[in-house]
């Protein structure tokens, strides 16, 4: 009996096991899907961006309160040591509020002074090696990052955290923006799943402060962060299962991408650069400095002030749908809509000082948001664009340039505004930030003519001066061939030979095309 018992026990063990593993390996086989792989990495790269800039903004109504609170203790014990050794003639000594501001500018500018520096040489990484053990090496950096902030105890920890952080992101951000680039090759589907990346990032930024306020009054300073740290570990487990960075072998015949160095005197990608920086001053200038304008010139209460910047995500998802909608009916006015983003800006800019109360100032605050959205969303798909009618289609290190120009409006932010406050006024660091993106926008007239530009043949020259190394090689020039002419379905020694001869006699016919 008992025997007959552990035999249909095992049976039944055994047939769950069975069924378990078939539906393992439908779920497998469904993940390979190419269509429902994409959806799979775009759904990743999201979820990664989303939580870098949580991660980025959620301190923003935490860290100066925590920093108080550990200065109000060192006062108080210090203040006990020294009732304790009776000297009377010893004072307290406090940092100066002056110091303190500088200490959180600094804490806050520490994530992207370190992306910015790590950037040109993670760029050249992601294209040596791919996107996917990039990505994959970000998430745990952040994951590590979020955890630090959690347990820190001082300012030297939170520091460390901070940075550690801008080194993930430029890591996470940079190879997961390449691979949505990659992946998404069609222009219709690459603004469109770009547009969903920046929908993240926007959401990720408006949402953490009130995210992290709320949760640091219930439960303290460890519980957002720690709700962070899990669903990047989530983020990291997907990312290791969908796209196993550490097995893929593509990358062995994946082309040499140009080097950063060489992008970055690109003429067209200089002025795309040069747009996302000063389109993002204005919002990297003014997260600093407008809680403090808003509490003396309109008396504004604490939740007004959390909530300064909530309002603006639902313009700047409707500026990224129009965009999406405007550049898969008309591609060729990509730079016009970029021009308009940086008019909406500078218009929006110039009006912020002559807001008097919290109502009036969501109206200009959405402006410059919705701006941004345009501009962002127009831009990163040519960059894309640009690299591939011009250099390699390898995305990496322009990406890496995007990255840098974002980092250099928000490390200027957190230092440099307050000094302008000070020095020159609220009204005249607004007035300065509008008409600098007015001024800049008919530089986008550059970019008129990208649509109509041909494909660069270094990368042919590249694959085809000594025929096919891999698989990779064959491909391209099966389809490169098939796209041209519609010929050459199967490729023998001397068809490879006669091809090669066919390009380089179209490439001298048509160098003037390039030229």
């Amino acid at each position: 009996m008992a025997v007959s018992m552990s035999t249909n026990v095992a049976q039944s063990a055994a047939s769950k096991l069975a069924q378990m593993g078939e539906r393992t390996k439908q779920l497998g086989s469904a993940i390979q899907n190419p269509e429902r792989q994409k959806r799979i990495i775009l759904v990743i790269v999201c979820v990664a961006l989303l939580l870098d800039n949580m991660l980025y903004m959620v301190i923003v109504p935490i860290i100066p309160d925590y920093l108080e609170g550990l200065q109000r203790e060192a006062d108080l014990e210090q203040s006990a040591a020294e009732q304790h050794t009776n000297s009377t003639n010893s004072t307290i000594h406090r940092a100066p509020k002056g110091n303190f501001d500088l200490q959180i500018g600094v804490l806050f500018a520490s994530k992207a002074i370190l992306q910015l520096l790590v950037n040109p040489l993670s760029g050249t990484f992601i294209d040596r090696v791919g996107y996917d053990i990039p990505l994959f090496i970000g998430l745990n950096i952040m994951f590590l990052s979020t955890l630090t902030f959690a347990f820190a105890q001082n300012y030297a920890t939170l520091f460390l955290a901070r940075s550690i952080q801008g080194l993930g992101s430029a890591f996470a951000d940079t190879s997961g923006i390449a691979l949505i680039a990659d992946k998404y090759t069609e222009e219709s589907e690459r603004s469109k799943a770009l547009g969903i990346a920046l929908a993240f990032i926007s959401f990720g930024s408006l949402v953490a402060p009130p995210f992290g306020g709320v949760l640091y009054d219930l439960a303290g300073k460890q519980a957002p962060f720690l709700i962070l740290a899990c669903i990047c570990l989530i983020d990291g487990v997907l990312c290791l299962t969908v796209l196993k960075p550490f097995s893929n072998r593509e990358r062995e015949n994946m082309p040499v991408g140009t080097p950063i160095y060489k992008l970055m005197i690109d003429p067209y990608i200089a002025v795309v650069a040069g747009a996302l920086i000063v389109c993002n001053i204005p919002l990297a200038f003014l997260e600093p400095t407008i809680a403090n304008w808003m509490d003396e010139t309109m008396h504004a209460t604490e939740w007004e002030i959390g909530m300064t910047w909530f309002p603006a995500f639902f313009p700047h998802v409707l500026g990224v749908y129009l965009t999406v909608k405007l550049a898969a009916k008309y591609p060729q006015l990509q730079w016009f809509y970029g021009a308009i983003g940086m008019v909406f800006i500078g218009a929006s800019s110039c009006t912020v000082p002559a807001c008097k109360n919290f109502w009036q100032l969501m109206i200009p605050l959405c402006g410059i948001c919705f701006g941004i959205a345009f501009v962002d969303t127009a831009l990163l798909p040519t960059l894309a664009f640009l690299v591939d009618v011009r250099h390699v289609s390898v995305y990496g290190s322009v990406y890496a340039i995007a990255d840098i120009s974002y980092c250099v409006a928000y490390a200027l932010g957190p230092i440099v505004a307050g000094q302008i406050v000070h020095n020159l006024g609220f009204v005249q660091l607004n007035l300065g930030m509008g008409l600098a993106n007015v001024l800049y926008a008919p530089a986008l007239l550059l970019l008129k003519n990208v649509t109509q530009m041909k494909p660069s043949f270094s990368e042919r020259n590249m694959l085809l001066e000594d025929g096919p190394t891999g698989l990779y090689d064959t491909i391209k020039m099966e389809q490169r061939e098939k796209k041209r002419k519609g010929l050459c379905t199967t490729i023998d020694e001397n068809g490879i030979e006669t091809f090669v001869q066919r390009s380089q006699s179209e490439e001298e016919s048509s160098g003037g095309e390039y030229a």
